[in-house]
């Protein structure tokens, strides 16, 4: 095949075989610097939904459910999955079309957007995973916090940090599966956690007199007033709730997309895992969040943001029925899901730094990976900057971890945005090819729910901090809005530097390169053929 040159070198190619003797592969990187296909169908859905379901839902849902009651609680996680629907259907179409070694979401915005917004974009992603493994970190130290243990919080967080470190340096498949295990206990925890809602719901907890139902709703307000009083105060208290439940789900649907180039038959395990993701997490955050209203009022001291004392409210509404020991064991068990979403961010950081060195946007030396194929100098660096959980040392955890929930949720914001340009342009592309019908995966209400989706999230990022002048408090205002100056910093700057173009025009976007290599690696794939009922039980599952 021609090697192709343009000015951002992002097509630069590079024959790699794939498997002895059999297929060649399209690869970004050279042979000694290339990521290894490790992750499985079952690693691929473990990793975005141990991304998605962490902190945000066990420990941030108690904030939203102080500020803004149950009811908004509920439908604030309900909208946020019909965004995420949105931004995982847009992620899967691109990566499934090219699934190539080393690939992430700015390579995609390089190729059919912009350079320079590819650039700013990069570093805008490795920016928030950064700040995410930060917050989990925070959420580990509060989540501890609640035994009132003898030791400094410095001493946990280092232990977590380091825990997340470990993972993350060795082989990617160890990592893959360490994921899917993590995964596991944090999907039984919900899972009982739902159930146990159920009980207490009916009267079944050991203080209770009788059917408990959503009497809190009741006593305590379905809507909660925020910032204001009447339909206008219930209304910001959605809209809070609405942008504080993005925190749970940013990035989350890009975990699917960065791990596509390490995927074994990408264009069978992306489909598959991004269709089950969204549904998944309509489930779990549904029911979860309904149970949260049950268990706690929304006036409890000890939900975030209510006190120092802050714990989950899934902890707190245990204690609140009597039912001994429990509430232990679901905090240790929130706890490993601290860590699984950080494992899962200090991954995605990496690699996007990686993807990034390839196409000439970061120091070539995050391009370097050991003999496992671990790019661990990326993984290095951006684990060193998880340590400014140590700010807990000097801070309550509430407001360090408000602080991280609010510079890591307008980042998401930001990049779903770029994604859905990428996407709307990579469609246009697409087009002009003749390719859109022959695209290998193909989601429903394109470009439409794409359009609606784009502006929502443009509105929820402008609007984002509004809390922070009802009164003015400059701490929270930067914390909320200090992505975005820095974000167009880094646009603005390559821009200039470059002198890019605004845009690659429709008939210069290459469309073409690595497509056939995919071609042939998809023709390589083996259907797998359950040969009973327990092997297609788990083959629906994982």
């Amino acid at each position: 095949m021609e090697k192709k040159e343009d000015t951002d070198a992002l097509h630069d190619l590079n024959i790699e075989a794939n498997q002895p003797d059999e297929v060649s592969e399209y690869n970004l990187a050279k042979q000694h610097d290339q990521l290894a296909r490790g992750l499985k169908s079952r690693h691929i859905q473990f990793l975005a939904l141990g991304g998605a379901i962490g902190t945000g839902l066990f420990v941030g849902s108690g904030g939203i459910l102080s500020n803004s009651g149950p009811a908004s609680l509920f439908l604030a996680y309900l909208s946020m999955t019909v965004i995420v629907w949105t931004v995982m259907n847009n992620l899967a179409e691109m990566v499934t079309y090219l699934p190539m070694r080393g690939i992430t979401v700015p390579y995609f915005v390089g190729r059919f957007v912009d350079p320079s917004l590819a650039f700013a974009v990069g570093w805008n992603y490795w920016y928030a995973y950064a700040m995410l493994i930060g917050a989990e970190a925070t959420a580990a130290g509060i989540v501890i916090d609640y035994w009132n243990l003898p030791v400094n919080i410095a001493v946990w967080i280092t232990i977590v940090l380091v825990v997340m470190l470990l993972l993350n340096i060795i082989a990617v498949s160890f990592f893959g599966e360490a994921e899917f295990w993590f995964a596991s206990i944090k999907l039984i925890t919900i899972c009982g956690l739902i159930i146990l809602g159920f009980v207490i719901f009916f009267g079944g907890a050991p203080n209770q007199d009788g059917i408990l139902g959503f009497h809190y709703w009741k006593t305590s307000g379905a809507f909660v007033a925020y910032k204001a009083e009447g339909s206008l105060g219930r209304f910001l208290g959605y809209w809070h709730a609405f942008v504080s439940a993005g925190f749970a789900f940013i990035t989350s649907p890009e975990l699917i997309a960065i791990a596509a180039g390490e995927t074994v038959d990408p264009r069978r395990n992306i489909p598959k895992a991004a269709r089950r993701f969204v549904w998944r997490l309509a489930v779990f955050y549904g029911f979860s969040s309904l149970v949260i209203g049950v268990l706690v009022p929304s006036d409890d001291k000890n939900l975030l943001g209510a006190s120092n004392a802050s714990a989950s409210p899934f902890v707190i509404g245990i204690q609140r029925v009597g039912i001994p020991v429990l509430n232990h064991v679901i905090n240790a068990a929130i706890l490993t899901s601290a860590w699984s979403a950080g494992n899962s961010f200090l991954y995605s950081g990496s690699r996007v730094l990686y993807s990034m060195s390839l196409n000439g946007q970061a120091p070539k030396c995050f391009g370097i990976t050991n003999r496992r194929g671990v790019p661990y100098v990326a993984v290095l660096f951006t684990w060193c900057f998880g340590m400014l959980a140590f700010l807990n040392v000097s801070n309550t955890g509430a407001t360090v971890f408000n602080w991280f929930v609010s510079i890591s949720t307008i980042s998401g914001f930001v990049a779903w945005i770029v994604v859905m340009i990428t996407y709307l342009r990579f469609r246009r592309a697409m087009e002009y090819n003749n390719l859109l019908k022959v695209l290998p995966f193909k989601t429903p209400l394109q470009p439409y729910a794409t359009y609606f989706t784009l502006l929502i999230v443009s509105l929820l990022t402008i609007t984002s901090g509004f809390q922070t002048f009802m009164p003015f408090n400059a701490k929270d205002f930067i914390a909320a809005y200090i992505t975005i100056p820095v974000f167009l910093i880094f646009y603005l700057g390559h821009k200039i530097y470059f002198r890019t173009p605004m845009y690659i025009p429709v008939d210069q976007i290459d469309a073409i390169t690595g497509k056939k290599e995919m071609d042939e690696l998809e023709a390589m794939g083996e259907e797998r053929v359950p040969k009973n009922w327990l092997q297609k039980a788990w083959y629906w599952l994982a």
